[in-house]
C-alpha cells in the first residue's frame, strides 16, 4: 500500500511497515490546504494535527484509511470520509499517561506557585516569604469531568497525593472500567452539579464533540465553589473563557490551562490572551500528550492500525454506524462456495432490499457459513417475507434462512 505521512513520525518505527512491502512518504509540512494536491494516490493517509477536509477525501481517489495518530478526530472530516467510503480511525488511549502527568504538574504548579517561584528567581529576587503560602493537596476534593482514559489515568495520580477524587455515575460502562474505578477508589455521585457543589479542583477530560463545547460556561463554573481550581487539558473550546475570566477576577478561582480557544494551529507563533495572561492562571502551550513516552506509543498504534487494515481487519474506527441500521435481519446458513452471497444479493436486490451492514462467518473444517445481513428499504409487509424466504432456499447452497427485525 502507499501511505502518506502529514506530519512527522519516527522514520525507525517505519521499518516495520517498508519491511512489509509499504511505500511510507513522510511529508510533515502539507496543511489543510496543500493536502487536496498531494494526497495523489495513497491509499492511507496519516495526520496528527493536518486538518483533512472534504477535499482532501474528494482528491483521493485510492484513499481508504484515514489514521489520526492520537486520540481526537476533530481535525478530520468524518461526515465526508463516511460519504465516500473511508474508515477514520484513531488511536485511543496511547497519551493518557503523558497528558495525566501534565494534569498534576500544572496543579502542583498552581498550588505551589512554582512558575512565580521561577520569575524571580531568574530575575534575581529572593521572595521567601511570599512562597510559603501554598495550601498543600493532600485530603482535598478533586472532581473529574470525564472519566476516560485520561481521567482514570489523573484520578490514579490524585490519589496517590492524598486526593479525594469523585466522578459522575455513568451508563454503560464495561466491567472492567468499573473495576478500575473500584480499584483506585474514586467516588461516584449521580449527577454534575453534585460533583462540583464541594469541589476544591475540577479537571476536565472530555473529548470534542457536539455537546461539550462551552461545556464550562458561567452556570457550570456557579455550581463550582469560590477559590477553587480549575484544570483543562482536553480542548480550548471546552471553556468558555470570557466566564472563566470572570470566576478568576471575581471570586478567587486559579486555572490551569494547556488549551485555549483560539490557540496558534502552528508549532511556533505569536500568541495573544487575555486568560493566557491572567496571574491565576499557569499555562502550558498544549503540550498535553507530548512526551517521547507518549509520542513512542502512539506511534506504534498507528502502525498497528494499518497493519490490521491491510489484513482487512478495522480496528478503532470513528466513523461506522454502531448499531444495526437496517430495520430488518435475515439469518442464512449456506455452503461456503463461490457465488452463493452474490446470488443471495441478487434476491435481495429483487425485493429492493438494500444491504446495509452484514458479516459472513465461515466455519472450520470445511464447514458451512453464516451470512447475517440486516436490510433496509423494505415496505413492512409481511406478505413479502414468504416469497423472500422461498427465493433464498431455492439456491441450492443456502441451508435455511430466517427473518426478523433487527434487534428482535
Amino acid at each position: 500500500m502507499k501511505i502518506l505521512f502529514a506530519d512527522a513520525v519516527d522514520e525507525q518505527r517505519l521499518e516495520r511497515l517498508r519491511d512489509a512491502g509499504h511505500e511510507c512518504t513522510v511529508t510533515p509540512t502539507l496543511s489543510a490546504d496543500t493536502l487536496p494536491d498531494e494526497v495523489g494516490d495513497a491509499e492511507v493517509l496519516v495526520v496528527r494535527s493536518t486538518k483533512v477536509t472534504d477535499a482532501t477525501i474528494s482528491a483521493g481517489a485510492n484513499l481508504g484509511l484515514i489514521v489520526r495518530a492520537g486520540a481526537g478526530t476533530d481535525n478530520i472530516d468524518k461526515a465526508a470520509a463516511a460519504r465516500g467510503g473511508v474508515y477514520v480511525c484513531n488511536v485511543p488511549g496511547k497519551n493518557a499517561i503523558a497528558v495525566a502527568e501534565l494534569t498534576m504538574g500544572l496543579l502542583l504548579a498552581i498550588d505551589r506557585n512554582i512558575a512565580d517561584n521561577v520569575r524571580d528567581l531568574r530575575d534575581g529576587v529572593w521572595n521567601k516569604s511570599l512562597y510559603t503560602k501554598a495550601d498543600g493537596l493532600a485530603g482535598k476534593k478533586l472532581a473529574i469531568v470525564g472519566l476516560g482514559d485520561i481521567g482514570l489515568a489523573v484520578a490514579e495520580r490524585a490519589k496517590a497525593f492524598g486526593l479525594l477524587v469523585s466522578a459522575v455515575r455513568k451508563d454503560g460502562r464495561s466491567a472492567a472500567v468499573l473495576q478500575q474505578i473500584r480499584s483506585i477508589g474514586i467516588r461516584l455521585v449521580d449527577d454534575l452539579p453534585t460533583l462540583l457543589a464541594d469541589a476544591d479542583i475540577v479537571s476536565i477530560h472530555v473529548p470534542k464533540a457536539e455537546g461539550t463545547a462551552g461545556l464550562v460556561d458561567a452556570e457550570f463554573l456557579k455550581a463550582v465553589p469560590d477559590g477553587a481550581i480549575v484544570l483543562n487539558t482536553s480542548r480550548g473550546d471546552i471553556v468558555d473563557e470570557s466566564a472563566l475570566l470572570e470566576a478568576l477576577n471575581h471570586r478567587g478561582m486559579r486555572a490551569g490551562l494547556d488549551v485555549y480557544a483560539d490557540e496558534p494551529s502552528s508549532g511556533s507563533d505569536t500568541f495573544t490572551s487575555e486568560l493566557a495572561k491572567h496571574p491565576a492562571v499557569v499555562g502550558t502551550h498544549h503540550i498535553g500528550a507530548s512526551t517521547q513516552q507518549a509520542q513512542a506509543a502512539v506511534a506504534d498504534g498507528t502502525i498497528e492500525v494499518i497493519e490490521h487494515y491491510a489484513k482487512g481487519d478495522i480496528i478503532n474506527c470513528v466513523n461506522l454506524a454502531g448499531d444495526p441500521t437496517g430495520s430488518h435481519c435475515v439469518v442464512i446458513r449456506h455452503e461456503d462456495r463461490v457465488g452463493v452471497l452474490a446470488q443471495i444479493f441478487a434476491v435481495m436486490r429483487a425485493h429492493g432490499l438494500n444491504v446495509q451492514q452484514m458479516s459472513n462467518q465461515v466455519f472450520a473444517h470445511d464447514g458451512a457459513a453464516v451470512a447475517t445481513i440486516h436490510i433496509g428499504g423494505r415496505d413492512h409487509q409481511h406478505e413479502t417475507d414468504a416469497s423472500l424466504l422461498n427465493e433464498l432456499h431455492a439456491i441450492d447452497e443456502v441451508i435455511s434462512a430466517s427473518f426478523s427485525e433487527s434487534g428482535s
